[in-house]
């Protein structure tokens, strides 16, 4: 009987744990994009993080609304450290000439592009960050987050 009831203490405290992760990161998020003083490519790439984790959440309910907070909190996680890295991959990539920084970019763009979560037949609202020439994030907002960085992993080599 302890088994059981401290299972289910630790599967509510992971639960709400998640949930507080997807939270923190929106927050960090919408903060950023309200703060006057925030750099205008910052803004950018923090309006695309708040875009996709409200999308995200929203379809969440409507297509999986069995789906636990942790599922949540794993996307939320993976879409943060994939547009990190991107950003990261995009700073180094300012060395290299034009062909392979477009080369770089489309890689990502591809990685999220094809890895749906939803399968949403809404392209104009899922694409339409990644059919934006201006968005430094050409990202579909429909992404297994997961998937995607497994992918990028995978061209990067990274374990």
């Amino acid at each position: 009987m302890k088994k059981v009831i401290l299972f289910a203490l630790l599967a509510i405290a992971t639960s709400m744990q998640a949930q507080e992760a997807y939270n923190e990161l929106r927050q960090k998020a919408k903060t950023t994009v309200n703060d006057p003083k925030t750099n205008a490519v910052v803004k950018q790439i923090s309006q695309f993080k708040l875009d996709a984790l409200n999308y995200m959440a929203i379809k969440m309910q409507e297509e999986m609304p069995d789906s636990s907070a942790t599922f949540l909190d794993k996307q939320a996680i993976a879409m943060d450290n994939f547009v990190n890295f991107y950003v990261e991959k995009l700073i180094e990539s300012t060395k290299l000439p034009n062909v392979q920084q477009v080369k770089m970019i489309k890689m990502f763009m591809d990685a999220s592009y094809s890895n749906p979560l939803f399968n949403d037949k809404d392209t104009e609202l899922v694409l339409s960050y990644y059919n934006s020439a201006q968005s430094m994030t050409r990202f579909s907002l429909d992404t297994d987050w997961r998937k995607a960085v497994a992918a990028i992993a995978y061209l990067y080599k990274i374990e």
